[in-house]
């Protein structure tokens, strides 16, 4: 407990210190917002993204058992509850806030362009300071624009190199590999040993960001520097790429068309036993267990040891300003981001907690014991660029183009420099 409280300590008091003036009155009133509720009735409306694969698992259930509590604490506020496939949950917000009819508080992908139109509530006008505090740092910065957080890390993930044992034994491989060179030298033995997929590497349209990220991250790049300009044609992404093309794809170490496999079929190819390794988020584990598969986890392979950083990926919780719900909007979300409730969502999908308490609460549990990996890569994680607007489209270019930089002929320069091309186009467009 000392040690999740004196790191929710730190980020309460560089809060104070900036001078979050707004969240201070929040904390001294009581409530989640600045002020107190208004007088009557309110009920807030919730559009959040369904996890669950089948009906018996929706999240539906959660978020109504949620509003319930919620409501029995808070008599006078109704939530209603709206959550939508992941397939449509973006589009269907963005037809909800286009129509004028935006909900008070979203869960949904990306957060930037609601942000950037005015539309949204800055998190210090909705957290107290305990509940702002209690952000992991990377992921509440990874929520601000132009340094102020809008985007509330929701739950999040990360990846790690899932490996088959079997494969591995019957291939004569004890360690799983810490650098390219003995990934290659892996997928070769494998290869040798009968297996069909050595390697699996999806750059089909599924979600190739993710992939390349890692890959980028693996040799020394990212998609942007640190001071969030874009670098996706930078020297070391484009020699990822060209060894990628050349030592992996081309040596017959992979899936034989990887712009055009998706991480699904990948996926399944690992549970079904015909992909020796490959990057994972923590639902492969559910797959694999379900199909018996016996597996490894370890840190992303890098050009010369241990990758610098992994992948993060979260998704967003927003709170719009036009119901005018602010009070109302920041009580539940206060709640809802109180530890137990976060642990309660992150284990029913097998996802990482986004705050302190929780993370070092699932830490402490023997029984999340096969999340603690992906708990290690959290603190040093890469997310996208998403408080930038002009990521959405860079993502929707590069789902398009990834894979042919490691065809055969593939010019990752090319490829590459012609995302870096648009991303810088798109950026300067929406300034």
């Amino acid at each position: 407990m000392t040690k999740v409280v004196s790191a929710v300590q730190r980020r309460l008091l560089g809060l104070i210190a900036t001078g979050v003036t707004t969240a201070v009155a929040l904390t001294l009133s009581g409530c989640g917002g600045v002020g107190s509720a208004a007088e009557g009735d309110a009920t807030i409306k919730l559009v959040a993204a369904d996890y669950g694969d089948k009906p018996g698992n929706s999240s539906t259930r959660y978020w109504d058992d949620l509003a319930r509590e919620f409501e029995a604490e808070n008599p006078g506020i109704s939530v209603d509850v709206n959550v939508l496939s992941w397939n449509d949950v973006d589009r269907e917000v963005a037809e909800m806030v286009k129509a004028g009819k935006a909900p008070d508080i979203a869960q949904i992908g990306a957060y930037a362009d609601y942000a950037a139109q005015g539309k949204l509530y800055s998190v210090n006008q909705l957290l107290s300071i305990p509940a702002q505090a209690d952000f992991l740092p990377a992921m509440a910065k990874a929520g601000e624009a132009h340094r102020v957080q809008y985007g509330m890390p929701f739950v999040s993930s990360t990846r790690v190199l899932f490996y088959n044992k079997k494969l591995f034994a019957r291939a004569g491989i004890t360690e799983p590999p810490q650098t390219w060179s003995e990934l290659q030298q892996d997928a070769q033995k494998l290869k040798q040993a009968g297996v069909k997929v050595p390697y699996g590497l999806p750059l089909g349209t599924e979600e190739p960001q993710a992939e390349t990220l890692n890959w980028m991250l693996s040799g020394g790049g990212a998609y942007v520097s640190d001071i969030g300009s874009y670098t996706i044609d930078s020297a070391e992404n484009i020699k990822t790429f060209e060894w990628l093309r050349d030592e992996m794809v081309a040596k017959g170490l992979t899936n034989s068309s990887p712009g055009r496999t998706d991480r699904k079929e990948v996926f399944d190819g690992f549970t079904s036993g015909d992909v020796g390794m490959l990057n994972g988020h923590p639902t492969l584990m559910q797959q694999a267990d379900a199909k018996g598969i016996e597996y490894g986890m370890a840190p992303l392979p890098g050009k010369d040891g241990q990758s610098r950083a992994t992948t993060g990926v979260a998704d967003w919780m927003m709170a719009f300003k036009q119901n005018g719900h602010r009070v109302e909007a920041g009580k539940f979300l206060d709640f809802a981001y109180r530890k137990d409730n976060v642990l309660e969502f992150a284990d029913r999908y097998d996802l990482l907690p986004v705050t302190t308490s929780a993370s070092e609460a699932m830490r402490a549990d023997k029984g999340s014991r096969s999340l603690w990996k992906f708990l290690d890569e959290l603190p040093t994680a890469e997310f996208y660029p998403v408080s930038k607007r002009s990521w959405g489209p860079v993502v929707k270019r590069l789902k398009q183009s990834i894979g042919t930089a490691v065809e055969k002929n593939g010019d990752p320069a090319r490829v590459l420099g012609a995302l870096q091309r648009e991303a810088d186009a798109m950026e300067n467009a929406t300034r």
